[in-house]
């Protein structure tokens, strides 16, 4: 501990008050006559004159040096006074307190949380606050979110402190460093705090332009959670899979050590419990469920665990997965589009539009080939022959002989398709300067090229998957190869899992699917813990960007027919409650502390109680009875 410093050495001209109160000692106040029975007593009136006299020997007074030590206390308590930590202090501190998933983890049964271990932690920075210095809280789960501005106000900070919560989310650490990096560009950020339980990616693509102070909390205790939730359509109606995972036991934490936790499970079918059993996994293992259930409307399964030992999160004990009702695929095909009407129309399960019957106002799949878009609206659209307006200026499509040199063979949409040898009438021109960094900036996946430029590009944005083939495969021969109906049916195992009728997987917490709706229509969501919000939908009848940061059934009504989700935590990083030691980063590595925070230690209310003693001290002395006067 280096030697004490002042924050506020300005009131430091309170000193000078100790002058009048000395020059008060000096000056006698006129006394009262008094009738004596001894000249005695003239002593103490021959003390009197002399200690008035300016130039005689100041007598000894204790009510003087009390006195003087009292305001002495006052003016040293009012320059704040502090025990520096000897480390550097900064003016303006960011506080990053990580408020993900894993932090609800308890260390022991009856202890703690971890948030509850960081609340303690910031709000002793908060009490060692001292004058100069500033706070500024930051949250950070799946993104980050500004508490509080910079300030010293300790009653704000406190009570910004005291309304966080946790977020059943993964950790996103990236983001709370982003904001603390656009801070820094107004105020003067040497060092940035950071509060967590360490359960977050190991490698941040992120470079640090201050110094990071990273304080680990311990890990929770052990845990067993559900990780995965996901269904596949079968004959009979719906196979569903469930992935449960045990954690090691930490290293350091209470209890005896186990090597199994058995678990209790219910699987319950529209909230009607269908089956019920238990499963042992091994600590640091996982164990696979199968279930059988059939369904011929759409119906929402949960899968609950009941742990029979200590668990330390309990937010990945319970999981939803919403099973639609079995349906054809609904496909609108122009009819000028003969080639791939033909071939699906000899594919199963695929009702085909325009057909005898009225169209639906929205399909699964739709193909067209003009930029003048026809038909119901669709989540997937297959697009042939035409350049979108928003690359017109990158490339363009002219007559010439050209051939693909080298596709994406692990795209859904090409896997198994042949595109060697492939001749194409139409050539794509890349526009001066244009390269593929450009299209990745519009949005855009290049699937496919020739020498001159792109032939299949994708690009996936608010819910909606769009394929387009600049070129027209009427006039390619790819038409005549046996890649053609692979690429046929490609397309539709895409539409059909967009449209979650192949497959349906559980719905993760952060935000909730894209739903569709009427267009510019204003909605009600309504979820777990009073979560309450309001969207609205887009000219396309597209409702997206819902918050989901717990777990829990969520419900969308107002204007429509109420939709209902479920959302789970479902995630292997934060049920495992994996602690990294070290962060990396592009050009550094940040080591974990466990070490409590040096902060500088504010002493001025030693000062004031000091004063107030001696103010006490000196109302007793003078209050008390003179020795020796009798009554």
């Amino acid at each position: 501990m280096s030697w004490p410093g002042f924050s506020a050495l300005v009131n430091a001209w309170w000193f000078f008050l100790l002058v009048p109160l000395i020059i008060f000692y000096f000056l006698k106040l006129r006394r009262p006559r008094f009738d004596i029975p001894s000249l005695a007593l003239w002593r103490q009136v021959i003390s009197d004159q002399r200690v008035n006299s300016p130039f005689q020997k100041f007598k000894r007074n204790l009510l003087l040096l009390l006195q003087i030590l009292l305001l002495c206390s006052l003016i040293v308590g009012a320059m704040q006074p502090y025990l520096s930590s000897g480390t550097d202090r900064a003016r303006y501190l960011p506080v990053l307190i990580d408020n993900s998933a894993s932090m609800a983890a308890f260390d022991a049964p009856g202890g703690k949380t971890r948030l509850d271990e960081a609340k303690e932690k910031v709000s002793k920075l908060i009490e060692d606050l001292l004058p100069d210095q500033r706070l500024c809280l930051i949250s950070v789960n799946s993104t980050a979110r500004k508490l509080t501005d910079f300030t010293d106000n300790k009653r704000l900070l406190k009570e910004a402190l005291s309304r966080l919560d946790i977020s059943q989310v993964p950790s996103r650490l990236e983001d709370g460093l982003r904001m603390a990096q656009a801070m820094s560009r107004v105020q003067p950020i040497d060092t940035v705090v950071l509060i967590s339980d360490g359960n977050v990616p190991a490698d941040i693509d992120f470079e640090l332009p201050f110094k990071l102070n990273f304080q680990k909390l311990a890990s929770g205790d052990m845990n067993v959670g559900i990780v995965d939730f996901n269904a596949r359509r079968s004959r009979t109606g719906w196979d569903i899979f469930a992935r449960i995972e045990g954690t090691k036991k930490p290293e350091g934490s209470q209890g005896p050590p186990t090597a199994k936790s058995l678990c209790e499970y219910e699987l319950l079918q529209n909230g009607q419990l269908i089956k019920q059993d238990s499963v042992s996994i091994d600590g640091g293992k996982a164990e696979r469920l199968v279930f059988k259930v059939s369904a011929t409307l759409a119906t929402s399964i949960e899968l609950r665990l009941k742990p029979d030992a200590f668990d330390s999160l309990a937010s990945d004990n319970v999981a939803w997965l919403e099973l639609p009702a079995p349906r054809s695929l609904n496909v609108f095909c122009p009819r000028s589009m003969e080639t791939y009407r033909s071939a699906l129309e000899s594919l199963p399960d695929v009702n085909l539009y325009p057909g005898e019957g009225d169209e639906p106002k929205t399909v699964d799949l739709k193909f067209a080939e003009g930029l003048i878009s026809i038909g119901p609206e669709s989540r997937v659209t297959f697009n042939v022959g035409f350049v979108p307006d928003d690359l017109a200026n990158l490339v363009e499509l002219v007559s010439g002989q050209t051939e693909v040199v080298d596709w994406r063979r692990t795209s859904p949409l090409l896997q198994h398709v042949q595109l060697l040898d492939v001749q194409i009438a139409d050539d794509p021109k890349l526009a001066a300067g244009i390269t593929e960094r450009d299209f990745e900036l519009a949005g855009y996946e290049i699937l496919a090229q020739s020498r001159s430029g792109p032939l299949i590009l994708e690009r996936a944005s608010d819910g909606r998957l769009d394929y387009h083939f600049l070129f027209h495969t009427d006039r390619s021969s790819l038409v005549y190869r046996v890649g053609f109906p692979i690429l046929i049916q490609n397309i539709i195992q895409i539409a059909a899992t967009k449209s979650n009728l192949l497959e349906a997987k559980g719905l993760p917490t952060g935000s909730l699917p894209a739903q569709r709706i009427a267009p510019e229509t204003e909605v009600r969501v309504t979820g777990p813990n009073g979560h309450v919000e309001t969207a609205k939908s887009d000219k396309d009848g597209f409702l997206s960007g819902m918050a989901a940061p717990y777990v829990g059934q969520y419900e969308i009504s107002g204007a429509v027919e109420p939709i209902k989700l479920g959302v789970s935590l479902m995630s292997s990083s934060e049920s495992g409650l994996n602690c990294v030691e070290k962060l990396h980063f592009p050009e550094v590595s940040v080591s974990a502390s466990t070490i409590v925070l040096k902060t500088d230690q504010p002493v001025w209310r030693w000062f004031a109680a000091a004063g107030f003693v001696l103010l006490l001290v000196e109302w007793w002395y003078f209050q008390k009875r003179p020795s020796g006067v009798l009554i």
